[in-house]
């Protein structure tokens, strides 16, 4: 019974040591408040957003969850108000599956909203299939559709400064890949194939996350001087909605591993919240934190030159050059 004993209480350390010092995060410790400013968070009616989103409410923001479900974002939206007090908690159309919703959305936003302080580009998806464009939906989504997005709104970012535009990021940039003659002829950073595999998927995902630290970086080196500042980040290992793209098996495999050592949704919105909150880090704007800290990014996403001609090939995809 001893042995027992001592196997289990060693098995119960063991699982504190690892999800303590290796899985959960830090916490955001900000204390800013946010009455009279304006934030939007991209797929906010869900996982990090969602809870990205509470947070902001609470300290007093007029929040817009940027949305592609009209009635997934209104449900999150009312939990949100009920739960923050606050009701300025508003769903907006925004599909980043489609340029022209982004363009659409935009418009309406620059017509009807008179501020906006903080720009989270939080929505992300991993697996097979096309965007309305015709781009790989992982490059198409998670970068291009926010690049776009981000363009269209930073004059009025401008107008309202000192404001900030974070990216969510994550850590696997580091195996991300910009092959341009294939995007160029492919619209995808990966090969193209009918039944694309799951590692196809995930390399997707992967160079998408790149393409998310590369941008960052690009939009830091042209907003010199401007009181706009923008940051990307890793949000920790967190079991959210994109895994929603695994097989059935693939999650029910994933799922023990997930409750017992990955964060949730609250946990993994605290890097994403000390970016855009944090006072002191406008130095740092074009930088990658994590665990809300300043962290070294991969070799490619330290690329100037490759954040640049990103950034060109970019414009021309969405036709803003």
């Amino acid at each position: 019974m001893s042995v027992l004993l001592y196997l289990a209480a060693g098995a119960v350390s063991f699982y504190v040591i690892v999800y303590y010092g290796v899985f959960k995060g830090a916490g955001c410790s900000s204390s800013v408040k946010l009455k009279g400013k304006t934030a939007i968070v991209t797929g906010g009616n869900t996982g990090i957003g969602k809870a990205t989103a509470l947070d902001l409410a609470k300290r007093g923001a007029r929040v817009i969850l940027a949305c592609r479900n009209r009635e997934k974002a209104e449900a999150a939206a009312f939990d949100i108000r009920r739960e923050s007090a606050n009701s300025q908690v508003v769903f907006m159309q925004l599909d980043l599956m489609s340029l022209k919703s982004v363009r659409s959305f935009a418009e309406t936003l620059l017509k009807t909203e008179p501020r906006l302080d903080i720009l989270i580009n939080n929505a992300g998806v991993m697996g097979p299939g096309r965007t309305e464009d015709g781009f790989g939906i992982a490059f198409g989504v998670n970068h291009l559709g926010h690049f776009l997005l981000t363009n269209l709104l930073l004059e009025r970012l401008q107008q309202c400064g000192p404001s900030r535009v974070v990216t969510v990021a994550a850590r696997l940039h580091c195996f991300g890949n910009i092959d341009f003659p294939l995007l160029a002829s492919k619209k995808d950073s990966v090969s193209d194939s009918v039944s694309p595999s799951a590692w196809q998927n995930f390399r997707a995902y992967c160079s998408s996350k790149l393409c998310n630290v590369l941008f960052t970086r690009e939009l830091a080196n042209r907003l010199e001087g401007t009181n706009v500042t923008c940051y990307c980040l890793h949000p920790g290992v967190i079991y959210t909605e994109l895994f929603r793209s695994m097989s059935r098996w693939q999650q029910i495999l994933m799922m023990p591993f997930a409750k017992l050592f990955f964060m949730d949704p609250e946990g993994g919105s605290q890097t994403t919240l000390y970016c855009a909150l944090q006072e002191g880090i406008e130095p740092l704007s074009g930088r990658y934190f994590s665990n809300c800290a300043l962290q070294q990014v991969g070799a490619k996403g330290r690329d100037d030159a490759l954040a640049k001609k990103l950034w060109e090939v970019s414009e021309r995809l969405t036709s803003l050059s």
